[in-house]
């Protein structure tokens, strides 16, 4: 058992092959975190694989698939006080879970780290990291970067009690675009997210996209402003797609599948902090009331 004070969640589903790769990078960091595998009711031989041929590996086999909320029973079940995400196509430079767990111990207000991503074998710079080094928001004194209000989740360390705090990844939303809810419920609960360019992350995406993918970032758009933001800007969002899925079947798909979660969305309503709000709108080029 490792005493390292990171521990590493991924989920996974009927990708054994890539996860296989990803675990030997994972197994051979310097910091020997503790490693879970998240299944999410694969119906591969993930099951079969993760154990003979990792056997230092947890794996955790979810009945039915959670999406990016089985990441939340990943983080519950780890007990170190810092935990990365992976996803089965991606895995941390080494030294740099090491160098997260330091700005955390350094900066108690630290809730998530955004790491600089490298894609590919070429290992080209995400477009995400010159967004993020150039946020609109700014440094904060007793932050260690760049404030953000979003992050790719393969690209992300979390203090364990700040995520567990936030509710982790938000059920209702499944998979896609997932990151700014949690981002904006962090910060409402106070916790701070920076961009930090020396903690790296290694992404290596299969090239071929994936279906409905597109459909399910433009539903989980819509929802999040619907479960966070003013009623009025929810509003002109659901027309505004509503008009483009006249010509534009994606968005026609994201938005019945935006109406059918609509209920549940406005039972779970809890409008941003003031602060957070206008956070938002600065960084999306809003008008600052």
């Amino acid at each position: 058992m490792t005493d390292s004070p990171i521990g590493v969640v991924i989920a996974t589903r009927n990708r054994a092959d890539r996860l296989a790769r990803t675990l030997r990078r994972l197994t051979e960091l310097p910091e020997r975190p503790r490693v879970l595998v998240v299944d999410n009711a694969s119906t591969d031989h993930t099951r079969t694989m993760v154990p003979v041929l990792f056997p230092q590996v947890r794996l955790l086999a979810l009945p039915a698939n959670r999406g990016a909320a089985a990441r939340n029973r990943g983080v519950a079940e780890l007990d170190t006080p810092y935990v990365a995400f992976s996803d089965d196509d991606s895995w941390w430079e080494p030294g740099s879970l090491a160098k997260a767990a330091e700005l955390f111990r350094t900066h108690p207000r630290l809730g998530l780290v955004a790491a600089r991503t490298l894609v590919g074998p070429e290992e080209e710079p995400d477009p995400l990291n010159e967004v993020m080094a150039a946020s609109p928001l700014g440094p904060a004194e007793d932050l260690p970067g760049p404030q953000v209000l979003g992050f790719l989740a393969c690209a992300s360390v979390v203090r364990r009690t700040a995520f567990l705090d936030a509710g982790g990844f938000h059920p209702l939303l499944f998979i896609g675009a997932e990151e700014t809810l949690l981002a904006y419920d962090l910060s409402a609960r106070g916790w701070g997210l920076s961009h930090c360019p020396e903690v790296v992350a290694h992404h290596h995406p299969d090239p071929a996209p994936r279906s409905g993918r597109g459909a399910l970032q433009l539903r989980n758009e819509l929802l999040t402003c619907w479960l966070r933001r003013p009623l009025p800007l929810a509003a002109r969002r659901t027309l505004a797609l509503a008009a483009g899925a006249r010509r534009d079947p994606v968005s026609g798909q994201a938005l019945r599948g935006a109406l059918a979660r609509l209920p549940t969305a406005l039972l779970a309503r809890r409008p941003l902090p003031p602060y957070v709000e206008e956070a938002a709108r600065l960084l999306e080029g809003q008008p600052v009331p």
